[in-house]
């Protein structure tokens, strides 16, 4: 009898990201999640037994105005007050975004660096990143307010990332909180925070949020008209 821990199925779960193509196109998915907002998508996901898939409510936009979905890609830092070889990585991991890309950044744990500036988001931009969601610390604050890029953080701080935080790894499986982000599941973020869809559900998920939002339209319609709760909710509706 083998006493070896037996971790082949787990190992294939977290690590082999599955390709997973769409049924639409990407952009056009993208932009009809913009339209919706999170807390119809999140209540989806609990119906699909996915109750825990938003991201940490510190993590908030710079702007309450300020939308974005797209595929996330992973960027995996940690502390460390060496500098040799941390703006190599970051060169390629910026050179390496694609279109759509929403850049997801875990920071594990680090409350004192910004991880995410004024020029990276322009190399972003550039490279047509749709916006950033940081498990961490943002500076140079106008300098992408006036870029009108959409991003998420922790907080913000004048102090740099060399001397303090590395990139490691990027476009691997990382942890947000308690959720894991895979490399190019969807990422829709808001006024009430982010969260994540997984990229094989990610139709699905849109079309019966976008049942819910019409479904609400009507709800709103019945408490308008001064129809009592407990009408309401025995013609199906809900609050």
């Amino acid at each position: 009898m083998s006493l070896k821990m037996k971790t082949d199925r787990l190992r294939e779960l977290r690590e082999n990201i599955e390709q997973v193509e769409l049924s639409i196109p990407q952009e056009e998915l993208c932009r009809r999640f913009e339209r919706l907002y999170t807390g119809a998508v999140n209540d989806v996901l609990r119906e699909m037994c996915l109750p825990n898939q938003a991201l940490p409510p510190q993590i908030m936009p710079l702007r309450d105005e300020m939308v974005v979905c797209g595929p996330a890609f992973t960027v995996k830092a940690v502390k460390d007050p060496t500098l040799s070889g941390e703006l190599e990585i970051r060169v390629k991991m910026l050179d390496d975004l694609r279109p759509g890309h929403v850049v997801v950044w875990n920071a594990n744990g680090d409350d004192h660096a910004s991880h995410w500036g004024g020029v990276m988001t322009r190399a972003a931009i550039k490279r047509g990143c749709r916006g950033a969601i940081i498990d961490g610390g943002i500076r140079d604050t106008r300098d992408i307010l006036q870029q009108r890029f959409p991003i998420w953080s922790r907080y913000r701080t004048s102090a740099g990332a060399l001397s303090h935080t590395r990139v490691v790894a990027y476009q691997v499986p990382v942890y947000v909180g308690d959720v894991i982000v895979n490399p190019g599941d969807f990422i829709l973020a808001d006024i009430d925070g982010a969260l994540v869809i997984p990229r094989k559900l990610a139709v699905q998920v849109l079309e019966r949020a976008e049942q819910i939002e019409r479904n609400e339209e009507e709800i709103s319609e019945w408490v308008n008209a001064g129809m009592s709760a407990e009408e309401i909710h025995r013609r199906g509706g809900y609050f």
